[in-house]
């Protein structure tokens, strides 16, 4: 093309561009325009209008993800049509049915990340903008079949991969590959496993693949909201902003830590004991715990009623016990039945002293009255009820835990290595969570208190609805000089379903508040990162949140740092979805530049030699460096290495083991990206075993540019290819 005729065709581009934004403008202020005027109320009723708002309120936030990208490319046909493609779907205002922006999403604009040369899809060119706020500033094009020498059809490619890393993820709707295509559309309705090395891009696939489900499959997965769970609070919060800047906001985001509501998780588990709260065995842990604390008495327990003293022996408790336990109903709600065989065996005990000598069994009228005194002094005898507090207590998953933590006696009751022992039994682990979690299914509800909340709502229930009547009242008085017609009128308004929605309490928070506040939610779709770091217990909780099993799973088992993560996909998955999961692979590193997989490739060999590094697609031309240190030089060099990034563009991260100052763990930095990564003491975080290994691997390859180690010792053997130099 010549430089009249880019220029040219670039001017026409802007112009088209600039179109498009003035139709989004225009939409923008047309739906702010009935937002605003549905806030003031526009006739309905109250549960009509909070509809109308929450879903104009939906709509305005669609349309503000738009403005920076709006428009990303163009696809022309061999019949010589042309779609734009984009962020969002704009149609035409005549016809709303001609699309004048295709959604990256719709079927018609996936030839613009799948055709190739060798198999164009009918397409004869693809387009790529490069933009800058709203406006086009440059494009590349890819004739498929006859290739000009100006045509660059990854330019858009190299420029984002070698673009400076900001504070989050960003999406990759405008440079999405064939490869990561194919996962994001792949239509399966179990679970997906998508694997692949440091930066493959794994990530990023798996949110744009829950925007394009959330596309096709809106209705059936809006009202239950989709759930991404990741290893940790900064992983979430930098991959945080893709799915909303893709238009979707019914995600709930949480780590393994999050998912028992209310629960504040205060640190992690040693290797061991890790590994034992991970596996299904300490189920029977569990069972055995929970069947600790229903005792039977060492001595007979006296309660003292009006007429007669009677006694809970241990062979009474053992029947109730007994009776209790084969229900199959949860430890709480049995506790009826161990009180109801315990309430009968000391009733017939005391009609059988009190009548004896002048009461016969004909006298059933008698016999039944006072059967009943016997039963009402039973239910409000504070011993009686301390005894079956005693014998049978209402549980809950952490007075449970809690105390069979602290207490060598409980786990050896329980059959649990004394590995689980602590001080304080209550400081909860991320181990821990999916225990507390599998604790609420197995001792059930307590009815009582249900009961008691049921009360206390109809209580409000009824106040509320005499406060209406009240306020009627009130308003009929102020009435009294009106006609008896408007009056009329206004009695009807009062008296419909608005005044009734006033005083129905209704919940009012946005979907992803409620989900993430509700154990017993269930998601229509679950996204789970670093899936590797899952116990057999994580895997349980999960599998409950999404009854219909829809999972996208990311994972690199070669990276696994979790003495409970998975060996294999198969042995987490196959107990819930045999048949139903299917694994697709990532293999070109996006991320990292050759020069620093090179590095990172010769750790992995020595820990996992089967697995093979993802190929970097692009190298750099700077090499990582290495700098030997002493103990008294170390905090300097560190300080350096920050003042020195802190006037570059872009991010740095200083990455090290424990208790070295000015560092972070690895573990902490696991799906994250930085321009600049210095790695501290990489022999200190190798000592941890294979765990350590695994650190190194992520802390090596979660640069995009430049890459330094700093070492006292002598370098480990898999880093003697670094070249020991000064900081560049």
């Amino acid at each position: 093309m010549s430089t009249l005729g880019y220029e040219a065709e670039l001017r026409s581009e802007r112009s088209y561009v600039e179109g498009l934004y003035t139709r989004l403008d225009a939409e923008r202020a047309r739906v702010k325009g009935e937002f605003q005027a549905a806030l003031r109320g526009n006739g309905g009723t109250a549960v009509e209008r909070d509809v109308e708002v929450r879903a104009l309120a939906k709509e305005a936030k669609r349309l503000d993800v738009a403005d920076n990208g709006l428009c990303f490319g163009r696809l022309d046909t061999i019949s010589g049509h042309h779609s734009y493609i984009g962020r969002i779907g704009i149609f035409d205002e005549q016809n709303q049915y001609e699309p004048v922006l295709l959604d990256w999403r719709a079927p018609a604009a996936r030839p613009f990340y799948t055709a190739t040369g060798a198999n164009p899809e009918n397409m004869r060119r693809r387009r790529q903008f490069l933009t800058r706020g709203r406006q086009v500033v440059d494009f590349t094009d890819e004739v498929f079949g006859h290739p000009g020498e100006d045509d660059r059809g990854d330019a858009a490619l190299l420029a984002a991969v070698n673009a400076p890393r900001g504070e989050g993820m960003r999406d990759i709707v405008a440079t999405i590959q064939a490869e990561q295509d194919e996962i994001i559309r792949l239509d399966h309705p179990g679970v997906l496993v998508i694997e692949g090395g440091p930066g493959t891009g794994k990530t990023v696939v798996a949110l744009h693949r829950v925007a394009y489900l959330l596309y096709t499959q809106r209705e059936r997965m809006e009202r239950h909201g989709v759930l991404v769970v990741g290893p940790n609070p900064a992983f979430l919060n930098h991959i945080g902003r893709v799915l909303p800047s893709l238009g979707e906001s019914d995600v709930v985001f949480m780590t393994p830590g999050d998912l028992v509501p209310g629960l504040r998780v205060t640190a992690e588990d040693a290797p061991d004991a890790a590994r034992l709260k991970g596996s299904l065995k300490i189920l029977d842990v569990l069972t055995a715990a929970i069947a600790d604390r229903q005792r039977l008495p060492e001595q007979p327990i006296p309660i003292q009623l009006k007429d007669v003293t009677v006694r809970i022996d241990a062979e009474t408790a053992e029947w109730a016990r007994d009776e209790a336990r084969s229900s199959g109903l949860p430890h709480n709600e049995a506790r009826s039945v161990f009180a109801e065989i315990v309430t009968y065996v000391l009733t017939e005990r005391a009609l059988g002293r009190i009548g004896k000598g002048w009461l016969t069994r004909s006298d059933r009228e008698a016999w039944e009255e006072m059967r009943a005194d016997l039963l009402k002094e039973l239910a409000e005898d504070e011993v009686f009820t301390a005894a079956l507090d005693e014998l049978w207590p209402i549980l809950t998953p952490e007075t449970l835990l809690g105390p069979l933590y602290s207490s060598p006696e409980r786990l050896r009751a329980a059959g649990a290595d004394q590995a689980l022992l602590r001080t304080d039994g209550e400081a909860w682990t991320v181990s821990d969570v999916p225990l507390l979690d599998e604790l609420v299914d197995m001792l059930g509800r307590d009815k009582a208190v249900d009961k008691a909340a049921e009360q206390a709502a109809e209580r409000e229930r009824k106040a509320d609805a005499e406060y209406a009547a009240g306020v009627m009242d009130i308003m009929r008085l102020d009435y009294e000089e009106m006609d008896e017609d408007v009056l009329l009128r206004a009695d009807d308004l009062l008296r419909s379903t608005e005044l009734a929605d006033r005083f129905v309490e209704r919940d009012t928070r946005e979907l992803v508040e409620r989900a993430a506040a509700d154990r017993d939610w269930t998601y229509r779709h679950v996204v789970v990162d670093e899936a590797q770091e899952l116990s057999e217990m994580d895997w349980r909780v999960l599998m409950r949140r999404c009854p219909n099993r829809s999972f996208t799973v990311v994972g690199d088992l070669a990276q696994r740092r979790s003495a409970a993560g998975a060996r294999s996909w198969g042995a987490m998955l196959d107990p819930y979805v045999p048949g139903r999961w299917v694994y697709r692979s990532l293999t070109v590193n996006y991320r990292t530049p050759a020069e620093i997989m090179n590095v990172a490739a010769a750790v992995l060999a020595e820990f996992a030699p089967g697995v093979q590094p993802p190929e970097s697609v692009r190298a750099n031309g700077v090499q990582p460096w290495s700098k030997r240190v002493t103990e008294d030089e170390l905090t300097a060099a560190i300080e350096e290495f920050v003042r020195d990034e802190a006037d570059r563009e872009g991010t740095s991260v200083v990455i090290g083991p424990p208790g070295v100052p000015g560092t972070v763990p690895a573990s902490e930095t696991k799906g994250l990206e930085f321009d600049a990564v210095l790695v501290v003491e990489p022999e200190q975080i190798l000592a941890d075993g294979p765990r350590g290994a695994a650190e190194l691997y992520v802390a090596l390859t979660r640069a995009t540019q430049r890459l330094g180690v700093l070492h006292q010792g002598p370098l480990p053997q898999a880093l003697s290819g670094l070249a020991e130099a000064v900081q560049v």
